[in-house]
């Protein structure tokens, strides 16, 4: 479903990527606070995302990222492999750290 400006004839633009679940997007953006708040990792990704795309961005992404966790969690029904999620995006210097920060 796309979600068209359109007045007078004229487009303005799509308006959005996609339009979701409301409720979703907000159980997933508060837990992408809380995460935020507790994982080093989370914190990590987010501080890169800031500096590439502002703030309220990096927030999106990291909800978005624990959205398809969410989905494969329950399409493969097997637990999430948190060394997974954020091994991708992390920045360098966290990565070369993985042993000491990132452990489960």
């Amino acid at each position: 479903m796309s979600c068209a400006k359109e007045s007078a004839g004229k487009k303005q633009g799509s308006g959005g990527r996609k339009i979701g679940n409301a409720h979703l997007k907000w159980a997933f953006s508060e837990a992408a606070a809380l995460m935020i708040r507790s994982s080093p990792e989370a914190k990590a990704f987010m501080e890169k995302m800031t500096r590439q795309r502002g703030k309220a961005r990096a927030v999106v992404l990291v909800a978005a990222k624990i959205g398809r966790d969410v989905y494969w969690l329950m399409k493969r029904q097997q637990p999430v492999d948190a060394r997974k999620l954020w091994k991708s995006s992390l920045p360098k210097s966290v990565r070369t750290m993985e042993g000491a920060v990132m452990k489960g």
